[in-house]
């Protein structure tokens, strides 16, 4: 494994590289060349400059794009937490194997690859209401296992999950780990009802009761709480920043699985950006608290990566303009007056 030991995980997440800072200067110096007034294009020019930071290159390009989807099932499903039975996980990876969802469309259309990795979905967590839902050893394999799907050649990695009653593994990490109270982090997900929604409620607030002496350490948190498809998730962020491989975050689950790597340190989830915000509840606040601004607004909630798999193409849209357009000297245009006396 990569990871021997929670420690050498922790070590790595407080030692990470810190991406191109020569290779960002280049490129927003190539942006303010271009026949435009400097920042008119907005997020669009921040995007290049990320990237090119996190590719280490002043000429940021999107050729080799992965989607990763890490599918798990949880031990806390038994507490009829959501829509939908525990099968569902299986049957919509095989799903997504056949070519029949969401994500497929949409990574077909994006220019990338899907990579749809299944992680013991025979052998669900352990319902985190009663014991810790992994214990250490299994939840370092699964950042193996994420840690282990990233290519070393990839210029975005895109993360994503599937996972009956995930939603619930979510909203408790995040409950966990920044505060407040389980009312505040839990939504629909699937589709529960009133009665559902009180049966996730009960279960969050008996897991934080049951795990509270582990309540300052995010790592612990995360495999007493979460799942495998989140650790995973955090695995495979890690790998890409290793590698030099910027990332776009899914929706409110994919974002919570990163969440203790922030909290180990503010600057770990610096190559990520937030591909959207979920109409799931919770997600808005989550993205405010790890200070990421999503790229779009669309009230989805189907996870898979589908909303970041769409925000790729605003990514597309930012280098074509990038590479595309004329700089002022090129097209003959008069550039920014900076005469102090004009």
């Amino acid at each position: 494994m990569i990871f021997q030991c929670v420690a050498d995980l922790r070590d790595f997440c407080c030692d990470l590289p810190v991406g191109n800072a020569d290779a960002a200067a280049a490129a927003q110096k190539r942006q303010d060349a271009l026949t435009k007034p400097p920042g008119s294009l907005g997020r669009l020019e921040e995007l290049t400059t990320w990237l090119a930071r996190w590719q280490g290159c002043a000429a940021p390009s999107l050729k080799r794009v992965t989607i990763a989807v890490f599918a798990g099932n949880h031990g806390v499903a038994r507490r009829g937490v959501s829509a939908y039975p525990q099968e569902v996980t299986a049957q919509m990876v095989a799903n997504f194997a056949a070519g029949g969802a969401a994500i497929n469309q949409l990574a077909r259309l994006a220019g990338a690859d899907l990579k749809v990795v299944p992680i013991e979905l025979d052998r669900p967590t352990t319902d985190f209401t009663e014991h810790p839902a992994m214990m250490v050893e299994e939840f370092l394999e699964a950042v193996d296992v994420g840690y282990r799907t990233v290519p070393t050649a990839c210029d975005l990695l895109i993360v994503g999950e599937m996972g009956i009653a995930n939603t619930t593994a979510a909203s408790t990490l995040c409950t966990a780990l920044l505060g407040g109270t389980a009312s505040e982090w839990i939504g629909r997900g699937t589709g529960i009802d009133d009665r559902g929604w009180e049966r996730k409620r009960a279960a969050i607030d008996t897991a934080l009761k049951r795990h509270k002496q582990n309540l300052d350490d995010p790592l612990a948190m995360a495999a007493a709480l979460g799942g495998r498809e989140l650790a995973a998730i955090a695995g495979a962020t890690l790998a890409a920043r290793r590698h030099g491989i910027p990332v776009l975050l899914d929706g409110f689950v994919a974002t919570a699985a990163v969440a203790p790597l922030h909290c180990l340190s503010p600057t770990a989830l610096d190559h990520c950006q937030a591909g959207h915000v979920s109409a799931e509840a919770g997600h808005r606040a989550l993205l405010r608290r790890l200070g990421l601004q999503p790229l779009l607004d669309l009230d989805m909630r189907l996870g898979e990566a589908s909303g970041a798999a769409v925000a790729v193409h605003l990514l597309r849209a930012a280098i074509a303009c990038y590479e595309g357009m004329a700089t002022f000297s090129q097209a003959g245009v008069s550039g920014q007056n900076t005469d102090p006396f004009y």
